[in-house]
C-alpha cells in the first residue's frame, strides 16, 4: 500500500475513534473528556493499527480506562469497520500514551521557576 493511503487511513481511522469514544461507548469507567487519541500507526497492510490514547488522571484511573478500552476492542472495530467502509478492519492495538501528562508536567515545573525567579529578583 502507498504511504499516502496508508497516512490517510491514520487520520481517519483517529478521527472516527474519537467520536466513537466520545459519543458511542457508555462505559463510565471512561471519562471521554480526559481521553484523546493522540496518535495512530496503521500497517501497511492495513491488518493492524496501533493506537495511542492519553489519559488525564492519576494511575489508577489510567489502567481503568485502558482496561474498560480493552473490553471495548471488539465493538469499537466493528463500529470502525462500518464508519470507515472497509471490508476487513484493523486489529486495533490500545497502547497508554503519557506524552501529554509529561508536557503538563513540564510546563508546571517550568512555571514553579519562573515564580522562583520572581521572588528572587524582589
Amino acid at each position: 500500500m502507498s504511504k499516502r493511503r496508508q497516512e490517510r487511513m491514520s487520520v481517519e481511522i483517529r478521527r472516527v475513534l474519537s467520536r466513537i469514544i466520545q459519543e458511542e461507548i457508555k462505559d463510565p469507567r471512561i471519562d471521554f473528556t480526559t481521553v484523546s487519541v493522540t496518535r495512530v500507526e496503521v500497517a501497511n497492510d492495513i491488518s493492524h493499527a496501533r493506537i495511542n490514547i492519553s489519559v488525564l488522571g492519576d494511575e489508577a484511573k489510567q489502567q481503568e480506562t485502558m482496561q474498560a478500552l480493552q473490553k471495548a476492542r471488539g465493538y469499537i472495530r466493528s463500529v470502525l469497520a462500518g464508519e470507515i467502509q472497509v471490508k476487513h478492519a484493523p486489529d486495533l492495538e490500545f497502547r497508554l500514551d503519557r506524552s501529554i501528562e509529561h508536557g503538563v508536567r513540564i510546563a508546571s515545573l517550568l512555571e514553579g521557576l519562573k515564580e522562583g525567579d520572581r521572588q528572587a529578583d524582589e
